[in-house]
């Protein structure tokens, strides 16, 4: 059976300590590994991507493989072929395949039918390749990740729910605040408050997300209303533990779930962060994906 990697879950806690270590050596040495070498990865983009299809096209490349892009609008799909036929095809051609999409049950379908290892780029319910880069990051900062604490404050959305599932396997304690309404669900041992400043008292690092996220424009001002309280700004990052830094898995909007201050001050490391979704996914799709023999 191949290995999947739909919530991050798949990780056990000694797999995701390997997978980290490897990213940083990866980041180290960008061009050291050709574990796809004249191998093929197809990447199924069914929502808009900035970081996610830059640094898996760039990662691929430097491990020596093939990034192949798909488009809805270019795929069998959009005109009624099944996902098992889908994955049928896919696993004779490509040595894995990523979706970025919405719905959770489109990629637990393919996995279902491929016998190729299937990744989530992002879902509705899930973006643990977010999740493993921002744990990475922690990492890099403080050198170790067992007995650190994240708080999220925000929508308890799927980046909130994938650091919180995957920071527990790494020791990471996670404390999510959220308005009623917004609150996170389905995340065994996450912390969850409606109150910022409980969230992030003693916390290493505080985390963002954006407010309006891609399909909730028909609800943009109630959430933005609903949110406000939620802002990273200098106060709220001063109630954090010494030390503590800022995170946004962007896009980024100043004024809104964070200052341009914090985004763009001494105390982010928003921009490490961004990168190391490229190394952390290098390592995953290393750990994912079988060697050629």
């Amino acid at each position: 059976m191949p290995r999947h990697l739909l919530t991050g879950l798949e990780l056990t806690p000694h797999d995701l300590a390997e997978v980290l270590d490897r990213a940083i050596s990866l980041k180290g040495a960008p061009l050291s590994s050709r574990a796809l070498e004249g191998r093929s990865v197809a990447l199924i983009f069914q929502k808009p991507s900035t970081r996610t299809r830059l640094s898996f096209e760039a990662g691929i490349a430097e491990l020596g493989g093939h990034p192949m892009l798909l488009r809805p609008d270019e795929m069998q799909l959009s005109r009624g072929e099944s996902v098992r036929d889908t994955a049928l095809v896919l696993s004779r051609h490509v040595a894995a395949v990523g979706v970025r999409t919405g719905p959770d049950a489109l990629l637990e379908e393919l996995a279902e039918h491929a016998s190729i290892p299937v990744f989530n780029m992002l879902t509705a319910g899930h973006h643990p390749c977010q999740a493993v880069a921002d744990l990475m990051t922690l990492k890099e900062e403080f050198g170790q990740l067992d007995g650190l604490k994240l708080a999220y404050v925000g929508d308890g959305n799927n980046v909130a729910r994938s650091l919180a599932l995957v920071g527990r396997l790494a020791g990471v304690e996670v404390a999510v605040a959220s308005p009623d309404g917004y609150t996170l669900t389905d995340a065994p041992g996450a912390i969850l408050t409606d109150d910022p400043a409980e969230a992030v008292a003693g916390a290493n690092a505080v985390y963002a997300d954006v407010w309006v996220s891609m399909g909730d424009e028909d609800t943009a001002d109630e959430r933005r209303r609903a949110l406000e309280p939620y802002r990273i700004d200098d106060a709220l990052l001063a109630k954090a533990a010494p030390g503590a830094i800022a995170l946004h898995c962007l896009p980024a909007h100043p004024g809104e779930e964070i200052t341009a201050d914090v985004l763009y001050g001494e105390r982010q490391r928003i921009w490490d962060q961004a990168e190391n979704r490229r190394h952390a996914q290098k390592a995953l799709l290393e750990w994912l994906i079988p060697a050629a023999g």
